[in-house]
């Protein structure tokens, strides 16, 4: 007789707290470091009780060195390890791209396969919380740039379960992005114990005609308040959910873009050098002589992210994705 899934209904924390349980129960190689894991369960919780359950030996805090940090775990994920390195906020990574960039992206290629590093590096992005200088950034685009590296940025709880799991199985490094305003912010139904979603497949969450509207992360409810809108108006929209950055889903793109013929991208990276470039000419490549307009993007300014008095004038706001629906309506 087949037992039946139990589902819980959790917020994405609490989603990629109960991935990270699970996966710390299944494998014994699987390890969590980073700055206050540990007993504070992390500055937003998503460690809470980890290490209590499995003991500071499997979940253990470090030094305030980012570049420490991801340099232990490359040379523990070399040695057979699973590591779980959490950078505490997106904007602290800096320290650690040489790590990155040199050493764990590097590392199959530089052996010829003899050595891999399935690291997982898990950072909180994004604006929109009022959070101080540095905390806010969204610089996904400088790891999309990089071979070796695999970029997942969930929406969903039940994604952001389901990725980070896969992530974790992966052979290979994979920065895992957590959208900090959706962190509380959305619920939805997840599943107890382990499942996988494959990662470099996008999700389609609104399918129309005339339209396609493409984002991730934090902007993923931006863009569908904007298409639901734009339903009202006569004008119905795609909306695809990319949460894999790199490899990305080209297919998902092409698809959509080619039975629209209109594109909107939305992220709340700067214009200049975000990854809504590489999407436009995705679509070039694929589909140019299907568009009956130009491409439109919705993006952050080319500024750092404001203070919090001013910090949504930078951030792109539904009305600011519904009038580029109406742009490339109306062009």
């Amino acid at each position: 007789m087949s037992t039946a899934i139990k589902i819980k209904e959790l917020t994405l924390l609490q989603a990629v707290n109960d991935g990270l349980q699970t996966m710390l129960r299944e494998r014994n190689e699987v390890v969590i470091l980073g700055e206050d894991v540990g007993e504070n369960g992390g500055v937003f919780r998503a460690t809470d009780g980890l290490q209590k359950e499995f003991g500071e030996h499997r979940v253990f805090d470090t030094p305030l060195s980012e570049a420490g940090i991801i340099g232990s775990s490359v040379g523990m994920a070399m040695n057979g390890m699973l590591p779980i390195a959490e950078i505490q906020f997106f904007g602290f990574i800096y320290p650690a791209y040489e790590q990155i960039m040199s050493q764990a992206t590097r590392m199959r290629y530089r052996t010829k396969g003899i050595f891999t590093v399935p690291l997982v590096i898990r950072a909180p992005y994004g604006a929109g919380v009022h959070a101080p200088e540095i905390h806010s950034d969204s610089v996904e685009s400088l790891f999309t740039h990089m071979p070796g590296i695999k970029v997942i940025c969930p929406s969903t709880p039940y994604d952001a379960k389901g990725l980070l799991i896969s992530a974790i199985e992966d052979p290979d490094p994979v920065l895992f992005l957590e959208p900090l305003r959706l962190y509380r912010s959305v619920r939805g139904e997840v599943p107890e114990g382990k499942y996988t979603i494959e990662i470099g497949e996008g999700k389609k969450l609104k399918e129309g005609d005339d339209v396609t509207v493409i984002a991730w992360g934090a902007m993923m409810p931006v863009a569908m308040k904007a298409a639901e809108e734009a339903e009202r108006q006569g004008i119905t929209c795609d909306v695809i959910d990319l949460r894999t950055l790199y490899p990305i889903d080209k297919d998902i793109i092409a698809e959509s873009v080619q039975k629209t013929g209109r594109c909107v991208i939305v992220h709340e990276a700067h214009a200049t050098g975000g990854l809504g470039n590489d999407i436009v000419s995705i679509i070039n490549d694929t589909s140019f002589l299907y568009m009956k307009s130009p491409i439109e993007r919705v993006t952050g300014a080319d500024v750092h992210v404001p203070f919090w008095a001013l910090e949504q004038h930078y951030l792109p706001t539904s009305a600011r994705v519904l009038e580029s629906i109406q742009n490339v309506i109306n062009f």
